[in-house]
């Protein structure tokens, strides 16, 4: 049993508790529902137009979802196996998409996860799927997925410690990692290890990953049972896991910028808006507004919809400024209303006034 890293846990609670920890919003602006009946959806990427592609983990299928609502599949990914908690997962739209038509995509396939692309010519479904990225180790559980691309136009990626506890801390394996690559799948230019595509080290579960203006990289991470965390990305930082959950006084490792419990967040997708980070909690069945101050440090965060929608499992800014919200409970973790899942509509306005 690991002591050092239950104190840290005990006295990160005494801490949160002494402070008052984060404290719930008040009455929120109601969200749109703009797509309901989705099963299972797990990620947003928009396209030029402004239309959303939209991920169903368990059935596989690609949606488009327009500003006003309309939902066409735009194809089933083909090789997806779906798991407990994996199967199509991230997605992310090539920033040439007007000349290139790319959609790339994070699977969980019968022997490991990998990032695919294909084309998605205007008027037709997707062609030409190809793998990018084989050899990412896969579970039920615990597999990250989230599919960004970053200011730097390299493709992230975020990668779980499939429940192996040697995974996160071994640079040679691409388990318990946010990896950074080229589009096609080479490592980037200026990756801290030679040859290789990871980018940063010991996480557990990263399902998040986000950028505010000034190229600042946050990512939002599960926790085993005491702290879930918002981490400060930076090249080649090693974030602790599986010997560090939450903070501790270990140079090895980069601690977290902010941490919850685990019952309050499970936070999964992320985004920059209005000068807040926006951090959609499965567990937790809230949206939480983490503001940033100037320096990039995290204030106190504020809980939105606590309990209003259920479990939810991604945000995204719109172009014209909205958050797109997923909800997830048809998930076989959540309890599923009716109409669930849903695809929810923030006017602009809530993330400057929030």
């Amino acid at each position: 049993m690991n002591f050092g890293r239950i104190a840290v846990a005990l006295l990160c609670v005494l801490v949160s508790a002494l402070s008052g920890g984060a404290v719930a919003a008040h009455a929120d602006t109601p969200a749109r529902t703009i797509a309901q009946g989705l099963h299972s959806p797990w990620a947003i990427a928009f396209l030029p137009g402004g239309d959303a592609l939209v991920t169903e983990r368990d059935t596989a299928r690609l949606l488009r979802v327009t500003t006003a609502g309309a939902v066409t599949v735009v194809g089933v990914v083909p090789g997806v196996v779906p798991r407990p908690q994996g199967g199509l997962l991230g997605v992310a739209v090539s920033p040439r998409f007007s000349t290139d038509r790319y959609v790339y995509a994070f699977v969980s396939a019968a022997q490991d996860n990998r990032i695919v692309r294909f084309r998605y010519p205007e008027g037709t479904g997707i062609t030409g799927i190809e793998t990018v990225l084989a050899g990412i180790p896969v579970a039920d559980a615990a597999n990250g997925g989230r599919l960004k691309f970053g200011p730097d136009g390299m493709l992230y990626a975020t990668t779980g410690f499939n429940f192996r506890l040697e995974f996160a801390q071994n640079p040679g394996s691409l388990g318990g990692k946010i990896l950074r690559m080229t589009p096609d799948g080479r490592p980037a230019p200026g990756n801290p290890f030679p040859g290789s595509v990871v980018w940063t080290l010991g996480h557990r579960n990263v399902e998040g990953l986000a950028w505010d203006p000034y190229g600042r990289a946050y990512a939002t991470e599960f926790g085993e049972a005491a702290f879930d965390e918002l981490n400060r990305i930076r090249r080649g930082h090693n974030y602790g896991w599986p010997h560090v959950e939450g903070s501790a006084a270990d140079p090895r490792f980069t601690n977290p910028e902010l941490t919850w419990r685990t019952g309050d967040a499970s936070p999964s997708g992320v985004a920059f808006a209005g000068g807040s980070l926006w951090v959609a909690g499965l567990g937790g069945e809230r949206l939480w507004q983490v503001p940033l101050g100037a320096n990039g440090r995290p204030g106190t965060p504020v809980a939105h919809f606590v309990g209003t929608h259920g479990r939810m499992r991604e945000v995204v800014v719109a172009p014209d400024g909205a958050l797109w919200v997923l909800t997830s409970n048809t998930d076989g973790i959540g309890v599923a209303r009716a109409g669930d899942d849903r695809l929810l509509v923030l006017p602009a306005d809530f993330t400057r006034g929030g």
